[in-house]
């Protein structure tokens, strides 16, 4: 597989960045941050770019907002002020570094707090918008660990928002909008920062992810190791797992 490649539907409808308004959640910094320049240089006539405290407003077309995304009033809130976007992008999210067996149970109700409920509280409230900006788009940004664990909490929450972007998109189908769920193994952002391994240019990542809403594709497999991990899920076991090998 090539860069970029993952589920195309043949019969897909783009959604123009051109003249377009987005929201990115999370996108302050990191992936969020280089999602909101890459739909400004492709065209974006204005994005709001949302976080968890207040940001300044560093160039014309973008928007900053306070978004709690756990939070209903929060997202209702939003929602009342986002009314012209034809794309919602689903960027917000934490990892609390919560071995499954170990950790407070009260840590991995956060990660699925904002990592899954977050994306289908955000999508419910601004379904009906884009249902009115018709064609539009939304990416819930996963993982490569949608789809292989490392014994935390994190994982749990990644595997259940990939099974809501799958029901979302069936669900927003009939309106004209495009669900497109993005997997990418590490980028270079805070979330990762502590991590000494290869990882990904978050810009390079965000072009990808441009190309995917205009084009209409349903999956992105971002990087080489999503792919590998993707190409493994219906083999043996051990393929993804060398310790259970007996």
């Amino acid at each position: 597989m090539t860069a970029n490649e993952g589920i195309r539907d043949p019969g897909a409808v783009g959604t123009p960045i051109e003249g377009s308004v987005a929201l990115v959640t999370g996108g302050s910094r990191g992936f969020g941050r280089a999602m909101v320049e890459e739909l400004l240089a492709s065209g974006a006539r204005k994005v709001y770019a949302t976080g968890r405290s207040e940001q300044p407003k560093l160039e014309e077309r973008i928007v900053p907002l306070v978004l709690d995304v756990t939070d209903d009033d929060s997202v209702a809130t939003i929602a009342r002020q986002a009314i012209d976007i034809s794309i919602l992008v689903n960027n917000a999210g934490i990892a609390l570094g919560t071995p499954v067996l170990d950790a407070p149970l009260d840590d991995i109700r956060a990660e699925l707090e904002t990592n899954l409920f977050g994306i289908l509280r955000v999508t419910r409230a601004f379904a009906p918008i884009l249902a009115s900006h018709s064609p539009s788009a939304i990416v819930n940004v996963l993982s490569a660990l949608s789809w292989i664990a490392a014994g935390r909490g994190y994982e749990i929450s990644k595997a259940a928002a990939w099974s809501a972007t799958n029901s979302i998109r069936l669900r927003l189908l009939e309106q004209g909008t495009t669900v497109t769920a993005l997997h990418v193994a590490l980028m270079d952002t805070d979330l990762t920062a502590g991590v000494d391994r290869p990882k990904e240019d978050p810009r390079v990542i965000a072009r990808q992810t441009v190309d995917a809403i205009t084009s209409g594709q349903l999956e992105v497999l971002a990087d080489e190791r999503s792919r590998t991990i993707k190409a493994h899920l219906s083999g043996d076991l051990t393929e993804l797992y060398p310790q259970l090998a007996r």
